[in-house]
């Protein structure tokens, strides 16, 4: 199985970006799926996570700002706006077959988001 992440880059402050994650090499369905960020010299944080049940979480720090979505079958994307500083790091797709708070039965390489200010 793998996850294959896209859509990270360089953004000014306030802008937009929109990762992807795609999941190849499986039939069955990930029921959850989500993403990871890991800043330099910060440990990892849980960004947002969604269901097949179309149950979400996203963590304080992006509320109102980020918007994760599972489009089609095993595929997640998150749309990020009104970008912050603080919000550069190396986003990571992960996912899980298993309902679950913190999905990390799979991971992406990661796919960098710089924000400057």
């Amino acid at each position: 199985v793998q996850l294959v992440e896209s859509g990270g880059g360089l953004v000014q402050a306030g802008g937009s970006l929109r990762l992807s994650c795609a999941a190849s090499g499986t039939i069955l369905n990930f029921n959850t799926m989500g993403w990871y960020r890991r800043a330099p010299g910060k440990p990892r944080e849980l960004v947002a996570t969604a269901t097949t049940g179309f149950d979400t979480y996203y963590a304080d720090s992006v509320k109102g700002r980020f918007t994760i979505s599972r489009d089609r079958k095993n595929t997640v994307s998150l749309q990020m706006n009104s970008l912050k500083p603080e919000d550069t790091a190396v986003y990571y797709c992960a996912a899980s077959y298993q309902q679950t708070s913190r999905p990390a039965g799979y991971w992406g390489q990661g796919t960098q988001v710089t924000v400057s200010s």
